[in-house]
């Protein structure tokens, strides 16, 4: 049943022992006794409940620990374990925990990892506009309130269900191809705006290592709260998970989620009464970046309902955060690409307001 050097014997020391509900209890850490992983084949996947850490174990996150010391053969991404961590599939010490909890010796970790069965639906009844396509790529439009992919495979309404419909042969491409296929970026739902799909293995790699070493430039259009002083700035503030992992923040010294370096450029396209057109530029590719950052000097993104200051109205009646993916400009291949986005109708509409705004 088990692999060769864990002996039955192993159970009677404690190493690993039966369950009352039938599980298999794990001393962590598990690398020792299974070099290849706990993969698909093994008896211990989907009959594991729990494991009881370690004092070398102790000190690490818990979402690390899972990966790198229980499920590290697995074809299982960090960013999975995280949502399944959300999701209350596991427990630590009976209680529900965060991605973010330090391991401390002796916890009881209970784990229920049950893969969804079924494959991402396709789903022909969403339009996107193709901007651009060839044998690599596909640059696409992606319009404000669709996500880019589900967080469960029972979610149809996405660019990814979309994607494996359009192009069959896409589905085995990426990370996590099984929920995230051919995607190497991603914009957040209430922003619309221009994004690239890789169409195979090779040009997947080459595209998410250009991303990580910052060679894709990318600009965004918004419109913020307030008559911006400066025509261009340069916003450099480091970002983390708020205590709550419910949202980002500008890290400060009492920060005790990992901080992670943020970078943005900005420049005023128009500046209305009390708002101002700006074009946001990324440097680099963090979760609600320039939301964050924006938000962070005074002048959140109109119709933003999680960056926003306290008390704020918004008398334009914004709908969502008004953020465009504006144009992504790379190399790839030897060959220069540019695609760009065109303005959605809610975004445009507001612009025309503002400048009927003004000439009163």
């Amino acid at each position: 049943m088990f692999p060769q050097g864990i002996a039955s014997s192993s159970l009677a020391q404690g190493t690993l022992c039966k369950c009352p509900d039938g599980g298999i209890g794990i001393r962590a850490s598990l690398r020792n006794w299974f070099p290849q992983g706990i993969g698909g084949s093994s008896p211990l996947l989907g009959t594991m409940k729990n494991i009881t850490v370690e004092k070398n174990s102790s000190g690490k996150r818990i979402d690390k620990f899972l990966k790198e010391e229980v499920f590290f053969n697995e074809k299982i991404s960090r960013g999975e374990i995280t949502r399944k961590i959300k999701d209350g599939n596991v427990l630590t010490n009976n209680k529900k925990i965060k991605p973010s909890y330090i391991l401390k010796e002796n916890d009881e970790i209970e784990v229920n990892f049950e893969k969804e069965s079924g494959k991402l639906v396709p789903n022909k009844n969403i339009k996107f506009e193709i901007i651009y396509q060839d044998k690599n790529i596909i640059a696409i439009n992606k319009p404000a309130g669709i996500s880019v992919h589900p967080s469960k495979l029972s979610e149809t309404n996405t660019l990814a269900n979309w994607l494996v419909y359009e192009f069959p042969g896409i589905k085995s491409v990426g990370d996590e191809p099984e929920i995230r296929p051919g995607i190497v970026h991603r914009l957040d739902k209430d922003t619309s705006g221009v994004m690239i799909v890789a169409r195979n293995q090779k040009t997947f790699e080459e595209l998410k290592k250009k991303f990580k070493n910052r060679e894709v430039e990318k600009k965004y259009l918004a419109i913020v709260y307030g008559k911006m002083e400066n025509s261009k700035g340069t916003i450099e503030k480091s970002i983390a998970r708020s205590s709550n992992y419910k949202k980002q923040i500008i890290a400060g010294r009492k920060t005790r989620t990992k901080i992670r370096l943020a970078l943005t450029e900005y420049g005023v396209i128009k500046k209305y009464k009390k708002y101002s057109l700006i074009e946001a530029s990324p440097k680099t590719g963090r979760m609600h970046q320039i939301r964050v950052h924006m938000k962070s000097i005074g002048h959140p993104i109109i119709g933003d309902k999680i960056y926003k200051l306290k008390n704020s109205k918004d008398g334009l009646f914004a709908k969502r955060q008004m953020l465009h993916a504006r144009s992504i400009e790379l190399s790839l291949f030897g060959k220069k690409y540019s695609f760009s986005a065109e303005l959605p109708e809610d975004f445009s509409e507001i612009i025309d307001c503002l400048t009927l705004l003004n000439k009163n």
